[in-house]
């Protein structure tokens, strides 16, 4: 069988709330949405975006920008050659947003 106990029972475990997907889906926009008016009220920009992540500019060097991050214990996601000042940022929960505002500087 290609699928292990652990992702069965996950998926299992998944049917019994019908609206557990539903939910999910809304407290991941509220995240997101929060995270990017407050990017937006400090001057930085996202594309617009209904995904768990944005791609924002940190109007700086992306990797320097993201060693910053690292440092304090936040890893966001790769930049592109062609967009050398934007980052990927998947979308976490309430607390590891909170954390990504802590930490962005």
């Amino acid at each position: 069988n290609p699928l292990s106990v652990p992702a069965m029972a996950a998926g299992i475990a998944s049917l019994r709330d019908p609206q557990l997907v539903q939910t999910r889906r809304a407290e991941n926009a509220r995240v997101r949405d929060d995270t990017i008016a407050w990017l937006k009220s400090k001057g930085y920009t996202c594309l617009p975006t209904q995904a768990n992540c944005l791609l924002l500019d940190v109007k700086r060097d992306a990797g320097v920008f993201a060693d910053s991050m690292q440092k304090q214990g936040v890893i966001v996601g790769r930049s592109w050659p062609i967009w050398p000042k934007r980052v990927r940022v998947s979308v976490g929960t309430e607390a590891e947003m909170l954390r990504f505002r802590e930490a962005f500087t």
